[in-house]
């Protein structure tokens, strides 16, 4: 039998229909499953959770069958809460399917500590941008007699006194001492 005569043949056109339903059936059958197993058109809507606890995220989540992942926290938000949601992905409203992560990020409990910074002896015209480069403010100066007019004579915090290195939170104001130009007398 030649090669043309059996691609011809009644035997062969039946086993080539017979494997073309096999792959269609399989393919039916695979495809269905997936639908199934990937719950194909069916998704979960992001709640806002922006400014919520921790416990309320966890509940709300829960109830819509969707996994919570905290981040690192960022830099602390004085207009949200302790510990509250400030950031979240993705973002609220979004469809997305059961068991998908939420990715959170937190507000810290505070601000962050910087080390204060060596500005003793400097002019005042030197020290506030130092300090306010830091996120620190400048609070209440001080002049007393000393023959450097502006220079920074010592720091302080809520009336404890500052040295260089002294950890505080950010937008803390620092209070200075300043020389006022004059020689102190010598009562």
């Amino acid at each position: 039998m030649s090669f043309v005569k059996f691609l011809t043949s009644k035997v062969f056109l039946k086993q080539l229909g017979l494997a073309i339903v096999a792959v269609l059936v399989f393919c039916f059958f695979a495809l269905k499953w997936l639908d199934i197993t990937t719950n194909k058109g069916e998704f979960k809507v992001v709640p806002d959770l922006k400014g919520k606890s921790l416990n309320t995220v966890q509940i709300e989540l829960k109830d819509r069958d969707l996994v919570m992942e905290i981040q690192d926290s960022a830099n602390y938000n004085p207009d949200y809460p302790k510990y509250s949601v400030i950031e979240q992905d993705p973002v609220a409203g979004a469809q997305v399917k059961e068991n998908r992560k939420i990715y959170l990020t937190l507000n810290p409990s505070g601000y962050r500590k910087v080390a204060v910074p060596n500005i003793v002896n400097r002019t005042f015209r030197q020290a506030k941008p130092t300090l306010e480069a830091l996120q620190f403010e400048v609070g209440k100066t001080t002049y007393v007699d000393n023959i450097g007019k502006d220079i920074v004579l010592s720091m302080s915090h809520d009336g404890k006194k500052l040295s260089e290195g002294d950890m505080l939170p950010l937008t803390s104001k620092i209070d200075l001492v300043l020389g006022n130009g004059n020689r102190p007398s010598s009562n």
